[in-house]
């Protein structure tokens, strides 16, 4: 009862041979600070100051040089955020499927301008009516507008943001047709812009 107890044999285990890239990481696991250190970064891009200012300028520049692109070519996807959205695309179609009174505002103007420096009584009188007419002209078309846009946005969008989208429609209506940015797709008559074919 009180006797000796038997010693165990002691054994000793043989691993085999394992190849060294299914032994494990090979390195101890990396620390909290550690692991937020390299996410931060990362993140931050190149740790030289110099070259990750360079390489900010670049993106910015490239994400300019796509905006430009998009806006000429009428790209969707790539339009920059003041453009993009199914809620401006139909602002923008809804504008250029019309004739606004704001189109003439600029050419008026400059015709006001160099009649002004006519001397002439009529000619004075003249200009000073036309300029009173294109005033009351683009007011009552902008208030229409911008009362059309309130109507027809919240049927057409009722689940879509539409912050802004009433000014956008109202500077865009009051800009030249060709200086328009991006292009128009549909024409005065609501017909849709024929793309131009490439000359060979």
């Amino acid at each position: 009862m009180f006797g000796r107890r038997k010693e165990q044999p002691v054994t000793t285990e043989v691993v085999p041979d394992v190849p060294e890239a299914q032994q494990g990481k090979g390195r101890p696991t990396p620390t909290r600070k550690e692991a937020e250190a390299a996410r931060k970064a990362a993140i931050n891009g190149p740790s030289d100051p110099k070259a990750a200012r360079k390489a900010q300028k670049d993106a910015q520049r490239q994400a300019r040089y796509e905006s430009q692109v998009a806006l000429r070519t009428g790209d969707e996807k790539r339009l920059p955020p003041r453009d993009a959205g199914p809620v401006k695309a139909y602002v923008r179609d809804f504008i250029d499927a019309r004739i606004s009174a704001g189109e003439v505002f600029i050419p008026v103007a400059i015709l006001v301008l160099l009649l002004s420096l006519v001397r002439n009584a009529a000619v004075q009188t003249a200009v000073f009516a036309l300029w009173m007419v294109t005033l009351v002209a683009v007011v009552f078309d902008t208030a229409w507008v911008i009362f059309r846009m309130r109507r027809a946005l919240p049927v057409e969008f009722p689940n879509e943001d539409r912050s802004g989208a009433v000014t956008y429609g109202v500077m865009r209506a009051l800009q030249l047709r060709k200086l328009r940015l991006p292009k128009p797709r549909v024409r005065w008559n609501g017909q849709p812009v024929t793309p131009k074919t490439p000359k060979s």
